[in-house]
């Protein structure tokens, strides 16, 4: 199965954590977004990484920067984005969710068709909408959205054409938001 491009994005303010997630220490890794390079990387025919300020971050990768650097939503990232990739689609990931697996993203991947503005992760918990493949159709909806300082993806998925790929293992979608969500993904490692 030929994957789309996947884009890491980085760019939230981690006033949960209290510090930049993408910096956390991870497995072997100095830095959670390393360990999530590597990893999709291995998965993935390309990898960039969406983020406000690429100086942060000393390794070797393709970053795309926000253009709105006060802005700490996925929306300015996925403006940056449209404006930067060519490809037609591509896999949205956030740092913070070190256990999707190839087999969640192969799932999402083959649930996906040109029909559809995106497909997105959903499990007992809710929508994912940071594990999930987007569409250049929605690129002037996010461009709108920006305008009118909108950010709520949930909002955006409800009015496009989206497909929502059930899973039932919640493990797999544990985001680190808080200090306690690391620790216990530091267990599961």
């Amino acid at each position: 199965m030929l994957l789309p491009p996947c884009v890491i994005f980085t760019g939230g303010k981690s006033s949960r954590m209290g510090e930049d997630k993408a910096l956390l220490p991870f497995a072997s890794y100095t830095t959670l977004l390393e360990y999530q390079y590597s990893r999709l990387s291995k998965i993935f025919p390309k990898v960039y990484i969406s983020c406000k300020d690429r100086s942060l971050y000393n390794f070797k990768a393709d970053f795309i920067e926000d253009e709105v650097k006060e802005l700490y939503a996925p929306t300015a990232g996925f403006v940056a984005i449209y404006k930067t990739i060519s490809d037609e689609h591509f896999f949205a990931l956030s740092v913070d969710s070190p256990f999707i697996s190839k087999d969640i993203i192969e799932k999402i991947s083959y649930e996906d068709s040109k029909s559809f503005d995106a497909t997105i992760a959903k499990t007992s918990e809710g929508i994912q909408p940071l594990c999930g493949i987007y569409h250049r159709s929605l690129q002037n909806s996010f461009s709108k959205m920006l305008d009118e300082n909108n950010h709520k993806l949930g909002y955006l998925l409800k009015n496009a054409q989206t497909n929502y790929v059930f899973f039932e293992n919640t493990t797999s979608f544990l985001n680190m938001n808080h200090p306690q969500d690391y620790q216990k993904a530091l267990k599961l490692i």
